[in-house]
């Protein structure tokens, strides 16, 4: 049962959900599925949505059988299975944000950071399968990359798909590096090592395989620029 409190939480038993957030950051709480039961994700996403019912709420890192208990209790969720999330209620969007991946098998944390974006307020533009191995894919999409308000690169094996692009585009660029990769990567930390040390400048970096986190200071700095924009 839920109870709300006049800290701003409501107490779900299992959890103690930040009501309040929104007005402090601007952004709602979102609910972070790993170690969290199917039933405690639906219930965190439905009583997230009756708090701000004027736009849209995130849950994240959705197990299938998670996905299929919000899609059966929720009919009015947009649930992805590839990027492991589900959202409820419409996000209004200003701001543009290329989420550009280095190749499929990085989709999905392009997809987790697409949807993100997308709930906390900025418009993505999926670019996949454009990785430095092919350079002329990535040469063709440079105009339509130029034109968002911060970029993202995700790329896995040895990363080089941020530091080509800092030197492509002048928007501010923020790094996913991921797991994707053969051998020896480490889980990512190769591609991890390589971001953080890039010789292209401007570029920032979160942790592997972390679309969310990227998702949400993009479409931050998307939709204050889109706010200043004449």
């Amino acid at each position: 049962m839920t109870v709300s409190q006049p800290d701003g939480v409501a107490d779900l038993g299992f959890a103690r959900l930040d009501v309040d957030r929104a007005a402090r950051t601007g952004d709602p709480e979102v609910v972070f599925g790993q170690g969290k039961t199917p039933e405690q994700i639906v219930t965190a996403l439905r009583t997230l949505h009756e708090a701000h019912s004027d736009r849209a709420v995130l849950a994240t890192r959705l197990s299938d059988e998670a996905i299929a208990l919000c899609a059966e209790r929720l009919p009015d969720a947009e649930v992805d299975p590839v990027g492991r999330t589900a959202v409820l209620g419409t996000a209004e969007t200003r701001g543009t944000v290329a989420v550009v991946a280095a190749g499929t098998s990085d989709l999905p944390v392009v997809r987790e950071c697409a949807t993100t974006v997308r709930v906390f307020g900025a418009e993505p533009d999926e670019i996949v399968d454009v990785g430095v191995a092919g350079l002329h894919r990535l040469l063709a999409q440079r105009d339509r990359i130029a034109e968002a308000d911060v970029v993202v690169a995700i790329a896995g094996m040895e990363a080089a798909l941020p530091s080509v692009l800092g030197g492509l585009v002048g928007a501010p660029l923020i790094a996913v590096p991921t797991s994707v990769g053969y051998g020896w990567h480490m889980e990512g930390v190769t591609a991890w090592l390589a971001t953080v040390n890039s010789c292209a400048p401007g570029i920032v970096s979160v942790n592997v395989d972390n679309g969310f986190g990227a998702g949400v200071a993009a479409a931050r700095i998307a939709r204050r620029t889109a706010r200043t924009r004449p």
